[in-house]
């Protein structure tokens, strides 16, 4: 048995990204209100806080002028506002047409955002946390939950200086009992310890399945006179085929830097996809051309999104704490956008907890969160938007698209119909036999790169000599299973060439995994066809380090 030093907290945060901070930020204000003594502590997996932070991001201020009214004169890095929306439908690799927005919901009208970097945004926050008297533990993984008499009690920090058969090392430190009256997992998309309290808790029983996307993004540095700053540009059709759903897009920030990138939909069918090498040859497209041409691409990324919406959220409350933000599935697919929603669910969280603490008879189950949630401009916002994820999937990209812009445009997302989507992702890949392979362009070092190129620029790194994090419930399924039925998609859905498939030399086909290359996007984790997969937290401080995603 490892002795385990431990600490005692009121509150455990799980995750320093915009839900786990604003509630971090909003306890601690509650607390000065009212002269009370709160101990909150933050664990963050990354290097630093905003090392792991990865998104788009056109950032929407409604949460954060409700959590620090004064956000400007504090010196929030939120400066570039939007100045221009462009929306195209992209016909194929040389058209596309600017739609009028007459026909383009408006929930993707971006007067009034700002163009962010959300990394940026959370070191920003974690600042106005820590003079709250909030402690922040960077680089610290938490790893496992202390769940006892059916309660979550807090979580275990993960191990340090394990070798790959997860015997300790010289270097060994076990990791600390962080303990607390209440526990909130903010740990972004598929986080993996909301995954396991999803299941035991049961909290998804009345909920419809998840459902996930990729995002990609590059930060280029681009010719001043091609620079607009404060111009949006969405954009939907090709590269992706009819079947395939997600959209791309390209946001002028501030220093002659554009971001661009492409969402694709994790319940795509031809297992020959590869989305890396789909938003490689998108920056191809004119549109994109015009503007990167000539340009410096200075850092890449990916990352898994939870785009099921309303119909998908599990219960947010658990015995002993709360699940919130991304890791619930809080983001507003119809405005491309999650970051003011993870914030403000963070806010009602801790507002639920402060209650809770008051309390004269101990509080075990934050049953009043639903109450508080239901009664938010959150619940609203993701009521008026829950059909638009469902009918894309259901309709397709132009019935879909229309059903959208009538319900959104007309009658605020208010239309008597409820639309489903009962699909998991993972089940959604036909056969290789069944499928057409595809074949992508070279890269050609200028516009489009290879994935080792990219991982590079994303400053990824892990220590090397460690248990692998990407777990195999049954090392021969990726031969005998997923290569045999649909050509291991592994190799090609993850963006940073964690998987292939190799012969040795008598001709046996192995799977590898290089996992020091991972940029924890949980992709491998989402669309697994057989679901052999289970992404785990590394070493803390593991994984990429992006400067300003």
């Amino acid at each position: 048995m490892v002795e385990r030093e431990t600490m005692e907290f009121d509150v455990v945060i799980v995750g320093a990204g915009p839900a786990g901070l604003s509630c971090a930020i909003r306890l601690a204000q509650q607390a000065q209100q009212k002269e009370q003594e709160l101990m909150i502590c933050v664990v963050e997996k990354g290097s630093e806080v905003g090392a792991h932070i990865l998104s788009g991001a056109v950032f929407e201020t409604k949460a954060l002028d409700e959590l620090i009214p004064d956000w400007a004169e504090k010196g929030a890095p939120v400066t570039t506002k939007v100045t221009h929306d462009d929306i195209y439908l992209f016909k194929d690799e040389k058209s596309a047409t600017n739609l009028p927005h007459v026909v383009v919901p408006k929930t993707f009208k971006n007067d009034g955002n700002y163009i962010v970097s959300m990394g940026n945004v959370c070191r920003w926050l974690a600042e106005q946390a820590e003079q709250l008297g909030v402690e922040i533990f960077p680089g610290f993984s938490a790893h496992s939950l202390i769940i006892e008499e059916s309660e979550v009690k807090g979580i275990v920090t993960g191990d340090m200086g394990l070798d790959r058969e997860g015997q300790p090392k010289d270097t060994y430190m076990p990791g600390m009992e962080l303990r607390a009256k209440y526990t909130v997992f903010a740990e972004g998309c598929r986080g993996h310890l909301g995954k396991q309290l999803i299941k035991e808790f049961n909290l998804d029983k009345d909920a419809s399945p998840q459902h996930y996307g990729i995002g990609f993004k590059e930060i280029w540095q681009i010719d001043p006179e091609k620079h607009k700053e404060g111009t949006v540009v969405h954009g939907t059709g090709w590269p992706l085929d009819g079947e395939t759903h997600g959209g791309s897009f390209m946001y002028h920030a501030e220093n002659n830097q554009v971001v661009v990138g492409l969402i694709i939909d994790l319940n795509y069918k031809n297992p020959y996809l590869s989305p890396f090498d789909e938003f490689q040859r998108m920056k191809h497209h004119p549109v994109f051309k015009a503007t990167l041409e000539g340009g410096e691409r200075i850092a890449y990324g990916a990352r898994a999104i939870a785009k099921g919406g309303l119909h998908a959220l599990p219960k947010m409350h658990f015995p002993g704490g709360l699940l919130i933000g991304c890791d619930a599935g809080t983001l507003n697919f119809a405005k491309i956008k999650g970051n003011h929603t993870a914030m403000k669910s963070g806010i009602i969280g801790a507002d639920t907890i402060i209650e809770a603490l008051a309390s004269d008879e101990p509080v075990n189950d934050l049953q009043s969160f639903d109450d508080k949630f239901k009664a938010s401009w959150l619940y609203e916002e993701l009521y008026q938007s829950r059909n638009f994820g469902p009918a894309m999937h259901k309709l397709g990209r132009y019935l879909g698209g229309a059903y959208n812009m009538i319900d959104q445009n007309f009658f605020s997302g208010s239309l008597p119909f409820t639309i489903k989507d009962t699909s998991k992702d993972y089940e959604s890949l036909r056969l290789a036999k069944d499928s057409v392979e595809i074949s992508y362009p070279k890269p050609d070092g200028k516009l489009s790169f290879d994935k080792l190129s990219s991982v590079f620029l994303s400053n990824t790194n892990h220590e090397e000599v460690q248990p692998c994090h990407l777990q195999l419930k049954d090392a021969t399924i990726p031969i005998t299973v997923n290569l045999e039925k649909y050509a291991e998609p592994a190799q090609r859905y993850c963006p940073a060439g964690v998987y292939e498939v190799n012969e040795n030399e008598e001709g046996e086909k192995q799977f590898v995994i290089n996992a020091q290359n991972c940029i924890h996007c949980k992709t491998c984790d989402i669309k697994d066809p057989s679901q052999n997969i289970t992404w785990v937290t590394p070493e803390g401080a593991g994984g990429p380090n992006y400067p300003n995603m």
